[in-house]
């Protein structure tokens, strides 16, 4: 069996780091910002009306965890 590397700047779940799912400091890592910044604007953004919290899922769902 091979273990398939993730391209540079891939989306991805790290498997250390996170605090529910990982989705933030996914996204934090690929953009190049502060985790517990992306953490913050995602629960201001949470006082909007909208569906953060249905994208979040979604986007729990469909991001792969990193390799190791």
């Amino acid at each position: 069996m091979t273990v398939q590397q993730q391209p540079p700047g891939a989306l991805v779940r790290p498997r250390n780091g996170t605090v529910i799912a990982g989705v933030c400091a996914g996204l934090a890592d690929r953009f190049g910002m502060g985790r517990n910044t992306v953490r913050i604007l995602f629960l201001l953004s949470c006082l909007l009306p909208g569906p953060q919290f249905v994208i979040y899922l979604v986007m729990w769902l469909i991001m792969p965890k990193a390799q190791f």
